[in-house]
């Protein structure tokens, strides 16, 4: 470049030069504890703050993998529906705003809809995508419930939505409030087909999803620290003119007040299912082996390993095991004969003799006693007889 350029010395140059550009999507804050949170980690604990436990937002393929058994799942194509009835425009089109949606999400809805197993039962999954134009529902989304509620119909199985969304679509008009009495109605074909339905509450669920299929299932499950609700905090408080409790439209809040059945962390949510859905169905669910679990049967078999010596030494060791326990027993069961031995008093013949020598002399005793007072009375009644005459 220049004079001075070339007198650098190359290990200075790198120094002095642009540093490389860091990606922005390395770290991201808490927004309950405002922590710094890296983004292995925070994959790691299935986007879980590990400082103060807050639960944020997981995208869908994450959550489906995370609920169904090995992560394998079927997903059903969404049904067609007419896009844009109305020709809607505000500071954009529709149609530029249900593009860009697609291109941010990667989905073609705010909805997806899946089949598969959890702990070898049959359900049917449809999950709200919030990154897609808020998670709102339109006729797409209504007709996918209508669609999925068939689908677990037709093949027995449990009926689970997870909603996260701030209502009805605005741009669709009365065609997004009509689905609200759509989807009500399609749950109660699952129920009256004797199918459980039950409602995974994360953060949002609001608006017009919260006054429908969103709180009329047989269960309502809710995630830590989900705002749930249907109007806005500002809006109540300014139209009931009172303060609001700080940990209003929460879960803990609902699950408090009795309109949630149970607040569930996102770790043990797929635990949680199986058993409600077991139940429920009366069916027998083959359960997978928990991480912490075979990190405990782990830890066991090496203490195990080092008091054995080898694998070859534990039949040995277990037979030691129980011979120490049977021995154990044994000593225990003769203290226990020998100390009531000793409480137990020893009869021998001198004893006998004695307490035959002491009934003899008791005898005698009262025999004695009688006499006298026989010849006490006979004296008394002679003397009675001579004052008379």
């Amino acid at each position: 470049m220049n004079w001075l350029s070339n007198l650098i010395p190359p290990r200075i140059r790198s120094f002095v030069s642009e540093q490389k550009e860091v990606p922005d999507n390395l770290w991201q804050k808490c927004p309950g504890c405002e922590a710094m949170l890296f983004h292995r980690d925070l994959a790691e604990s299935h986007n879980v703050c590990y400082h103060c436990g807050h639960h944020l937002r997981l995208g869908v393929k994450e959550r489906l993998g995370l609920m169904f058994d090995e992560g394998k799942y079927e997903e059903m194509p969404l049904p067609q529906v007419a896009y844009d009835p109305l020709k809607f425009k505000d500071r954009k089109p529709y149609v530029t705003r249900i593009k860009e949606a697609q291109s941010k999400s990667g989905l073609k809805e705010a909805i997806t809809v899946v089949s598969g197993t959890m702990g070898g039962l049959p359900v049917v999954v449809a999950v709200f995508n919030f990154n897609y134009m808020g998670g709102s529902m339109g006729a797409a989304v209504g007709e996918s419930i209508v669609c999925a509620a068939e689908m677990a119909i037709e093949k027995k199985a449990a009926f689970i939505t997870i909603p996260a969304s701030g209502g009805a679509r605005m741009q669709e008009g009365m065609l997004s409030l009509i689905q609200m009495p759509r989807t009500i109605a399609a749950v109660e074909m699952v129920k009256e087909a004797m199918l459980p339905y039950i409602v995974i509450l994360t953060d949002p669920t609001t608006g017009g999803v919260s006054a429908s299929f969103a709180m009329v299932g047989d269960i309502h499950i809710a995630e830590p620290g989900a705002m749930i609700g249907f109007a806005g905090r500002r809006v109540i408080e300014e139209t009931v003119r009172e303060t609001l409790p700080e940990d209003f439209q929460t879960a803990e809040y609902l699950l408090e007040h009795g309109m949630v059945d149970m607040v569930v962390p996102r770790s043990d949510i797929k635990k949680t299912l199986v058993k409600l859905i077991s139940i429920l169905t009366g069916q027998k669910a083959t359960y997978e082996p928990d991480p912490e679990d075979t990190k405990r049967k782990d830890i066991e078999s090496t203490a195990y390993d080092k008091k054995a010596g080898s694998k070859a030494g534990r039949k040995k060791y277990k037979k030691s095991r129980k011979k120490g326990k049977r021995s154990a027993v044994a000593t225990s069961t003769e203290a226990e004969l020998k100390a009531k031995a000793a409480v137990k008093p020893k009869y021998t013949k001198a004893s006998s003799q004695a307490r035959a020598a002491q009934s003899k002399a008791k005898e005698d005793i009262t025999r004695k006693d009688a006499q006298s007072v026989k010849g006490e009375v006979m004296q008394s009644s002679k003397k009675a007889a001579s004052s008379s005459r």
